[in-house]
């Protein structure tokens, strides 16, 4: 019996309004980055761009030699990379859509067209839950506008909304050479050059918010020496009153995952609710001051002024570029219908 075809796709049309259905979440995606900027990087340089297709092809080769991925019918430079990240996204996309019945909107800083979108009205008027992916480079990225700033600060007073920021890593933000192969060598991922630092625009919005975040690092996850998969998560489920760890025990192995570091030790705003042990085999700056597991999950529940919720966690793990559990997909699932 052949499977269901897909549905049709569109491209390049103005986004349709979602009507508000009570106890249903529309969730929206930003990414943070100009696609025809980072598309357009000269493959010659060496650090703070995305690989082309080609790296891709020759680092994980024979993965992507079969027709699909052939230039008739797949993008070949760093812009076939990028559409890798919104291929990926897709299962996590159906499945909140069905969860929701709602499709998940998908917004672009910049996108392949040249039209430029701030986050506004326009996205946060049917738009619940909002995920800012960042994955502009530290480099290249805008800060968020303070336009943004207010918009987003309204959306945010409106009961049941969660803003969800999504910095990538930070690779190699040393002029120490060595420090830097040693981050390379722990991680081990060829296609992750020996520098490469993400976002600007995420990094403005939690100055701007006052979200004592500061994304650092690229670190490995720990695997189970006898299973090889990923450690499970060390979890603070006593303070996880939205429900987004339940039935939880890992999120997804990618090699370099941000440490979000709390710049306010005191702070009593931000909760903590789950550390990745860390890959302890191999040297890295971070291991050798004495930790053995990063930030990875963290909330900060509604104040005074506030209304909505913020959490942080990174984006990969709401792709499939390194493959999706049942405790990924169940982390999805929470997310899509968080109380």
């Amino acid at each position: 019996m052949n499977p269901s075809p897909l549905p049709a796709r569109s491209y390049n049309q103005e986004h349709v309004r979602r009507k508000y259905t009570a106890g249903k979440r529309r969730l929206s995606i930003y990414w943070t980055w100009s696609y025809p900027l980072e598309a357009q990087r000269d493959p010659a340089a060496m650090e703070n761009r995305f690989s082309t297709m080609t790296e891709v092809r020759n680092v994980l080769w024979p993965a992507y030699e079969t027709p699909q991925w052939s230039a008739a019918q797949f993008l070949q430079g760093i812009a076939g990379t990028l559409e890798l990240f919104h291929r990926s996204s897709l299962s996590f996309q159906r499945l909140a859509g069905a969860l929701t019945g709602h499709p998940v909107a998908v917004f672009q800083r910049v996108d392949q067209a040249g039209f430029r979108l701030p986050i506004d009205e326009r996205i946060l008027a049917d738009t619940d839950t909002l995920l800012v992916f960042g994955l502009d480079h530290l480099q290249w990225g805008d800060a968020c506008a303070d336009a943004e700033v207010s918009a987003i600060r309204r959306w945010l007073e409106r009961a049941g909304t969660c803003l969800l920021l999504a910095p990538h890593h930070d690779v190699g933000f040393t002029e120490d050479l060595e420090q830097r192969q040693m981050e390379y060598l722990h991680h081990g991922d060829r296609l992750v050059p020996r520098q490469q630092r993400f976002t600007r625009y995420v990094r403005s919005l939690m100055q701007a918010l006052g979200v004592p975040v500061h994304n650092l690092w690229g670190l490995c996850p720990a695997r189970d020496r006898q299973t090889n998969e990923i450690a499970p998560l060390t979890a603070f489920r006593d303070l996880d009153q939205p429900g987004l760890l339940k039935d939880v025990s890992t999120l997804s192995f990618h090699p370099h995952l941000p440490h979000y570091e709390i710049t306010d030790k005191d702070s009593q705003a931000i909760h903590l609710l789950a550390r990745q042990p860390i890959d302890l085999e191999r040297a890295h700056p971070f291991t050798a001051a004495g930790n053995t597991e990063f930030n990875c999950l963290l909330w900060m529940p509604p104040d005074t002024q506030r209304a909505g919720d913020i959490v942080l966690v990174d984006l990969t793990h709401f792709t499939t570029l390194f493959g999706v559990s049942q405790s990924l997909q169940n982390f999805w699932r929470n997310l899509a219908t968080m109380r």
